[in-house]
């Protein structure tokens, strides 16, 4: 029998951080059956990868994919960036669980900052219920997921109320997280910089991870505040990890949030490290930005966000409440995030919106659209978004500093996620962070070839075998005989990340194969409506 593949030659690089060597590689049914460094095998498709790097497909470790996959699994700006699995259910926000009788209530919920959902019919309750939905969507890649605190709060009833959950609604949420488990997630996520998540105790978060660590799942963290209590919060994510007993725990999108504080990384890595040390299996994902991306209300104070998005959009009507936001933000009161403070109107730009409004603003700061407009000042124009958007629009923030991305991006306990989601080049999804198309190959460009902050063994790594093993995934991350088929070829001269703040909506260059589970689905810049990807379950 022939090969359905047979990729010559290329330069293999497996995944393990060795430099490459030359050889063929081939695949059938779905897996690499053979790499030798001459194959005389027939094959259905020859790819002649001429001198190009053949490497593992890059594995996203913090994504949100899975709010638009519902919607459409032609995940164009992912599998054009060389992305063939990405971990979903990130910052403590999933899809699932849904108690029955409150589909409707979830589905206003997710609506509440991703408008489109609305498109969306929810037919699922339980996590497992909801991966079998899942599975059923055409898929150009694979995923995997985490269920999220937030969903555990709504589904536990504790929802938006700022206060601790009760023995009986904990109980709740540890019976829901434990079906999850059973279900095949791969561990919890929280998102402690939002409400209602930034309410919960630490107490409470280690008595779900226990349940969790029972699985020998993960505890994966948008931590509680990456600015002026940055270390604080690294220090209580490895206390959850290593009082939980989880087998690992993870920092999504390490950085360093506003001037005041860059060169905080120093730190925040040597706690990593010391936890490291003293048995405690702590990493972190990060990805190749100077911004962030967020919802718009981030900005609010977390107690703007009690009770639920209808009493947010009341408080934004109510003058004297606005009075009281406006001189917190201004005056730094309470441990909060405080991103206007942190970065400044100037540096907080508006991105996805969803009415017409505020669409030819889009890419702009909050304080050039004052100008523009010739407003009073940023803080009214901050509200006057918000009121039409709903609350339903999102930002992205200039506040993190070169050196601490260079710094975190050689750590030995650094990878690579996008912090984005997988689209199809759509217009109506607004502009998104540049991340979304060319995280990948931005670090391939910038950061290896032109700056050489990583070798490119070393760089692969991190985005192959090292997250399949912080994952546990036994057969992807390495291009090894007998493993899934899932494969890059890129030219490592002329890959290059194209999507910025202004024209995001734009593929990378240089990525001309991408292959998942053995069949190919980038072909020299074309897609063939091809569906392979999995859903992947954690093995119990």
């Amino acid at each position: 029998m022939g090969l359905d593949i047979l990729i010559k030659n290329g330069r293999i690089m497996d995944g393990t951080g060795s430099p490459w060597l030359p050889g063929e590689l081939g695949i059938k049914d779905g897996k690499i059956t053979k790499i030798r460094a001459k194959l005389g095998d027939s094959a259905e498709q020859v790819i002649d990868a001429a001198g190009d790097i053949v490497c593992p497909g890059f594995i996203d470790m913090h994504s949100h994919s899975d709010t638009y996959l519902p919607l459409s699994g032609e995940m164009e700006s992912y599998i054009r960036q060389g992305i063939t699995t990405c971990v979903t259910g990130m910052c403590g926000s999933s899809l699932a669980p849904i108690p029955p009788g409150r589909e409707k209530e979830a589905k206003q919920h997710f609506t509440e900052t991703f408008p489109l959902f609305d498109q969306v019919t929810i037919i699922w309750n339980t996590y497992a219920e909801y991966l079998q939905e899942m599975a059923k969507i055409p898929c150009f890649l694979n995923t995997l997921y985490f269920v999220g605190l937030d969903m555990l709060l709504f589904a536990g009833q504790p929802g938006s109320e700022n206060r601790p959950p009760t023995t009986e609604e904990l109980s709740k949420m540890k019976a829901f997280l434990e079906e999850a488990m059973k279900a095949g997630t791969f561990g919890l996520s929280t998102g402690l910089l939002y409400p209602p998540q930034a309410y919960v105790k630490i107490e409470d978060i280690i008595e779900l991870a226990r349940v969790v660590a029972d699985y020998n799942g993960l505890y994966f963290s948008h931590i509680r505040d990456e600015g002026a209590h940055l270390i604080d919060a690294v220090k209580e994510c490895i206390e959850i990890v290593e009082k939980s007993g989880c087998i690992g725990g993870q920092i999504a999108h390490h950085k360093v949030d506003g001037k005041a504080y860059w060169g905080a990384s120093k730190t925040t890595l040597q706690l990593i490290e010391e936890a490291n040390d003293r048995g405690v299996s702590v990493t972190c994902d990060q990805y190749p930005y100077n911004r962030s991306m967020t919802t718009l209300s981030t900005l609010l104070p977390p107690w703007a966000h009690e009770g639920g998005h209808e009493q947010l959009l009341e408080r934004l009507q109510d003058a004297k409440v606005l009075n009281q936001i406006q001189k917190e933000i201004t005056t730094s009161q309470g441990k909060w995030e405080n991103i206007i403070q942190l970065n400044g109107y100037d540096r907080i730009y508006l991105a996805q919106t969803f009415t017409g409004k505020w669409k030819p603003y889009e890419a702009k700061s909050l304080a050039e659209i004052t100008r523009i407009r010739k407003g009073k000042d940023a803080f009214d124009t901050l509200i006057e978004i918000l009121v039409d958007e709903q609350a339903a629009c999102w930002m992205t923030v200039e506040g993190i500093g070169d050196e601490d991305i260079c710094r975190i991006m050689t750590s030995r306990y650094q990878m690579f996620g996008t912090d984005g989601a997988g689209i199809r080049r759509d217009p109506n999804h607004g502009t998104v962070h540049p991340r979304f198309y060319g995280t990948f190959p931005r670090v391939l460009r910038r950061y290896v070839r032109e700056e050489k902050i990583l070798t490119l063994e070393a760089a692969i790594r991190k985005m192959t075998a090292f997250p399949a093993q912080r994952l546990g995934l036994q057969n992807r991350g390495l291009l090894r005989e007998g493993m899934w088929a899932d494969i890059v070829i890129f030219d490592p001269n002329t890959v290059a990340d194209k999507a910025t703040f202004e024209h995001s909506h734009e593929f990378p260059d240089g990525i001309p194969y991408v292959i998942v589970n053995g069949k190919l689905v980038v072909e020299n810049d074309t897609i063939h409506k091809v569906f392979p990807g999995k859903v992947i379950r954690r093995q119990n």
